[in-house]
């Protein structure tokens, strides 16, 4: 694959991934929607999907990445590094514009929802919700949770130990596919697998900080949110956002150095 396949593959692959994983949570989020209050399963389903359908469109150029954490972690278990600041400039630029994405098709409920007194608050406003106290206390958006995540508990240790998990059992799930296929990898099966695996990981460890597992998916969105000129946007919350870029790094290394030692 040349730099320019690998580049356009990783861009294109993870602005999907975060056009349909955004979307989604815009969709169960925001006021207007026709999908509001579908809960938890809809969520993780639809990142589930959202992981499949990038997968299958970058994967003939670029490998589908669409993760740090998945770089780094073949990067670790191959040992070629040549190509990941390749990769990863791709994904963070791929994942701002599948935020931008997401703000275009959602364009009038994020309107909607950001001018609702019942949701920001404001003269004459009916009581809020729990979420937008905690929200207005935590100086984030009332919406930052449809570009990025954030914990239920605020425990940097406990919080950063979530994302390493979660980004180890996606890892280790990715590096050992096929390997009772002589190797040879699982071919275009492999994006459904890693698609169950997704979802699997959000129904199990997804409840503490919504499982980024992903730097980009919370870096490049979280950036988007900050920059759009969203009404009564509030914070975009850089205090806990350090948390799922290292967590998921560490836990793709981590993998990596596992694959290594105990299957290779």
């Amino acid at each position: 694959m040349s730099s320019s396949d690998i580049f356009i593959g990783e861009t294109i692959g993870t602005a999907i991934l975060i056009l349909l994983g955004g979307g989604v949570c815009a969709a169960v989020t925001l006021k207007a929607s026709k999908a509001r209050n579908a809960g938890w399963l809809a969520i993780t389903f639809g990142w589930g999907f959202a992981v499949m359908t990038a997968a299958y469109i970058s994967g003939p150029l670029s490998g589908a990445h669409l993760n740090p954490a998945v770089t780094v972690g073949i990067a670790i278990k191959d040992g070629d590094w040549g190509n990941v600041p390749t990769y990863l400039a791709g994904q963070l630029l791929g994942a701002m514009i599948g935020a931008v994405l997401v703000w275009v098709a959602y364009y009038g409920q994020f309107q909607a929802h950001l001018t609702d007194r019942e949701i920001v608050g404001g003269p004459g406003a009916q009581d809020t919700t729990a979420k937008a106290v905690e929200a207005q206390e935590t100086g984030a958006s009332p919406v930052l949770g449809i570009f990025s995540t954030g914990p239920e508990i605020r425990n940097v240790v406990q919080n950063l130990a979530t994302e390493i998990i979660g980004t180890f059992v996606l890892l280790l799930a990715i590096l050992t596919q096929g390997l009772n296929d002589e190797g040879n990898g699982l071919g275009t099966l492999g994006a459904l697998v890693t698609a169950f695996v997704v979802v699997s990981i959000g129904l199990s460890l997804g409840g503490p900080t919504g499982y980024a597992i992903n730097p980009v998916r919370d870096l490049g969105p979280r950036i988007v949110h900050a920059l759009l000129p969203l009404p009564n946007k509030g914070g975009s919350d850089w205090g806990y956002a350090w948390i799922p870029v290292v967590g998921p790094l560490i836990g793709g290394a981590i993998a990596g150095g596992v694959y290594n030692v105990a299957f290779a």
